[in-house]
């Protein structure tokens, strides 16, 4: 949909066609990661390998109809990461979940929830586990 200036896409990155994907400037897709869904990634954002950012999920609201037979499995929750943000490798982000700017986010980290700025989490599921005092600025 959109792709800011200087932005890197890692080797076996995948993310369709990429028409519910905004990219911002200066920032990177991680090698073998995959993006699926409404996602807004900001500025400055540096993504480790093999993480999966998914905005849309299925609807398991009826638990008499089976999920296989499910006609229109993709309810889109749009995932929004801020600027400055650091995607440990691995790290997996679930629809709906919002990043706020200066966030970092360990390696292996299962995001469920969404966090405020300058909030550095890690986990499964992901929680607080400090937060950044002093950011740089560009």
């Amino acid at each position: 949909m959109e792709c800011g200036i200087d932005v890197v896409i890692k080797n076996r990155c995948y993310f369709g066609n990429g028409s519910k994907l905004k990219v911002g400037n200066y920032s990177q897709l991680g090698q073998n990661s995959r993006l699926g869904g409404p996602i807004e990634i900001g500025d400055y954002v540096m993504m480790g390998p093999d993480v999966v950012i998914m905005g849309v999920t299925h609807d398991v609201s009826n638990p008499k109809k089976n999920m296989i037979d499910e006609t229109n499995p993709s309810i889109e929750d749009p995932v929004h990461i801020g600027d400055n943000v650091w995607l440990g490798t691995r790290v997996v982000i679930l629809p709906g979940v919002t990043l706020g700017n200066n966030c970092i986010v360990g390696a292996g980290a299962v995001v469920t929830k969404s966090f405020s700025d300058n909030s550095v989490i890690g986990g499964v599921p992901a929680k607080i586990i400090s937060f950044r005092e002093s950011v740089i600025t560009s």
